[in-house]
């Protein structure tokens, strides 16, 4: 039976340019929630790692009391299968002591305060693509011990010293 009009069967070029510009719409619309929610599981994933860095500076701080915390952050991990020692206590994963993690940077000291031993230490991360992996500055520090935070900047470091991650507000 012919058909009543004579169009062929398929979608007019209209048609199709208003599909493409649905999905347009779309992709504007779920593109910058998809970013925000990337940039929020970067920086759960810093708080994480630089708790588990505080927890590992007081394991090392048991394990090797003549040192006092860890002078840095390899000194916290080691290759796989380490034998621990002061230099590569084996404590962190060689993940989180590479100090790149989730799109953060990482640093992690002790100081020595007044004597041999280290006897403050500060953990921090800094996003490495401001806006891109992150937008806050973390850190962690032997003074109380509490999670800080506060707003980065582009080309923001982590906190190099206890004194500076003081001045962060606590979360």
């Amino acid at each position: 039976m012919p058909r009543p009009n004579n169009r062929e069967p398929g979608f007019s070029l209209i048609e199709l340019l208003i599909v493409v510009a649905i999905i347009l719409v779309l992709a504007v619309i779920t593109v910058p929630n998809l970013l925000r929610s990337k940039i929020a599981a970067n920086e759960a994933s810093a708080v994480q790692s630089l708790r588990q860095i505080a927890t590992a500076e007081l394991s090392y701080s048991t394990s090797y009391p003549a040192v006092g915390y860890a002078p840095d952050l390899p000194s916290l991990g080691g290759p796989p299968g380490c034998t621990p020692a002061p230099a590569n206590a084996c404590i962190l994963d060689d993940i989180v002591t590479s100090r790149n993690k989730s799109g953060y940077l990482f640093f992690a000291a002790g100081f020595v305060g007044g004597g041999v031993t280290n006897t403050t230490f500060v953990a921090s991360a800094a996003p490495q693509k401001f806006n891109t992996t992150g937008v806050r500055l973390f850190c962690i520090a032997t003074d109380d011990g509490s999670l800080r935070s506060k707003p980065g900047t582009p080309g923001a470091v982590p906190a190099t010293d206890v004194p500076t991650c003081i001045a962060y507000p606590s979360m």
